[in-house]
């Protein structure tokens, strides 16, 4: 009789734990599906800005085609590692994006390019917040994963560690503000 109640504890308790990891495994795919919503509207205001700014920036080819380029692309056909590598672009071109419209006042004037700027700002503010997200979920995911007694549950199943979104090397740099004011 007590063995019986022993095994049946032990069996509630294996359940429990591994319900409990498949839910932290769940949070994150759905945290990093928020990621994705985000990346997607932030992917389909590109066309919008770039007629608003072209409409009074002719010249400014370099930085159009650029913007253009992703704009080309169909985000649903990306993969997880291409929609990773178009983010970095975006921070990129949409940081010299904003710069070529400092040169024109009459576009920084235009109510769509500020109604755009500050969606596009918007959806920048809630990009890094489902990432914080997503990280955390991951933290919380790989300390279950990697603790007594759920790692030899985990291992027996199956589940392994995830990885944390990380900001590239080159966007850890303290900018220079001296030279942004020289130049």
């Amino acid at each position: 009789m007590i063995v019986a109640i022993i095994i049946v504890l032990f069996i509630l308790v294996v359940i429990s734990m591994y319900n409990s990891l498949v839910r932290k495994r769940n949070q994150i795919e759905n945290a990093f599906s928020t990621i994705d919503v985000m990346l997607k509207r932030r992917f389909d205001l590109i066309p919008n800005l770039v007629a608003t700014v072209q409409q009074y920036a002719k010249h400014e080819a370099d930085t159009f085609a650029a913007i253009t380029e992703m704009r080309n692309k169909t985000y649903t056909s990306l993969n997880d590692s291409e929609k990773a590598d178009f983010d970095k672009m975006f921070s990129k071109v949409r940081t010299q994006f904003f710069a070529v419209a400092e040169n024109y006042p009459e576009l920084k004037a235009s109510e769509n390019f500020l109604q755009l700027q500050r969606s596009l700002n918007e959806t920048e503010e809630q990009l890094a917040a489902a990432r914080r997200t997503y990280n955390a979920s991951v933290t919380d995911y790989n300390n279950a994963v990697q603790t007594f007694p759920t790692n030899l549950l985990a291992g027996m199943f199956g589940f392994t560690r995830k990885a944390v979104l990380t900001i590239p090397e080159a966007e850890r740099a303290t900018p220079d503000v001296k030279n942004l004011f020289n130049s």
